[in-house]
């Protein structure tokens, strides 16, 4: 059974491994792949129309199968390797370890925001951006530029208490677990996060930072620990439910895991701890 561990804690050789095994994605022209899909999903997703990756309750869902289809992208590279999680909680500032040059690389610089340093820099000669927003092909970041800090550890545990999953209108508006989980409405988690890093990971092409993965497998890791702490709650709407996907219908684009198929994480994966 395959472990996520916490960043943090990973070995110089498992940091290694897992970016190497990034970067044989990248090289062998698999890796954009999954960058189209999630910008493909933002821009269909909205609030008034079909949504499924993004603004309705299959967010997690959809996250999840996301994240399982790119470990395993890994694992075919390197049966070694799991996603690790970014536990932005404690990590919580641009010289967190997360950020070093043998890892995921710091800071975009300030004239461009250009990352230059660690082994998903432009220069560094294996990440060249093909699925672009525009014309640039190097990675951008702007740590804490837009947005100050990241969520706290009390602002998570707010969230973590919602007792419900979600609600009509089951889109950005929703109350519910998993909308303030998204970050739509109350302290903002999960969007807030995306913004604190900048550059890339505010578009819908966000995959072209390794971040993403990292941000997301904790998201993930939120979403089985609400399942710990509620387990009389579970995954609405279930069913009649127009333009977002009930509890026994696929998910696009793979058209054939459902919401149901997800909920139970530890048939894939575990996590090394708790929240």
């Amino acid at each position: 059974m395959a472990v996520r561990k916490n960043q943090a804690s990973l070995t110089a050789k498992e940091k290694r491994d897992f970016v190497n095994a990034v970067l044989a994605l990248k090289r062998a022209g698999r890796y954009d792949a999954f960058v189209s899909t999630h910008n493909s999903f933002i821009i269909s997703d909205t609030d008034n129309g079909e949504r499924v990756g993004h603004r309705s309750p299959s967010f997690l869902p959809w996250h999840r199968r996301f994240l399982l289809q790119f470990e395993q992208a890994l694992q075919s590279v390197d049966p070694n390797v799991t996603l690790p999680y970014w536990d932005w909680t404690a990590d919580r500032t641009a010289s967190a370890s997360l950020w070093d040059a043998g890892f995921l690389g710091g800071n975009g610089r300030s004239s461009d925001g250009q990352v230059t340093t660690g082994p998903f820099a432009f220069a560094a000669g294996g990440w060249t951006l093909n699925v672009r927003p525009d014309s640039r092909s190097y990675l951008r970041r702007a740590l804490g530029s837009a947005v100050a800090s990241l969520p706290t550890r009390a602002e998570t545990e707010s969230v973590l208490a919602i007792q419900a999953y979600d609600a009509a209108p089951w889109n950005s508006s929703s109350e519910g677990f998993r909308n303030n989980l998204e970050g739509w409405r109350g302290v903002n988690l999960h969007n807030r996060v995306h913004v604190w890093v900048g550059g890339h990971m505010t578009t819908g092409m966000s995959p072209n930072d390794p971040v993403f993965w990292l941000h997301h497998c904790f998201i993930d890791k939120l979403w089985a620990e609400w399942q710990r702490r509620h387990p009389g709650q579970g995954y609405l709407p279930a069913a009649g439910t127009a333009n977002v996907v009930d509890l026994g219908e696929t998910m696009k684009p793979w058209n054939d895991t459902t919401p149901a198929d997800m909920l139970d994480h530890t048939r894939h994966y575990t996590y090394d701890t708790g929240f």
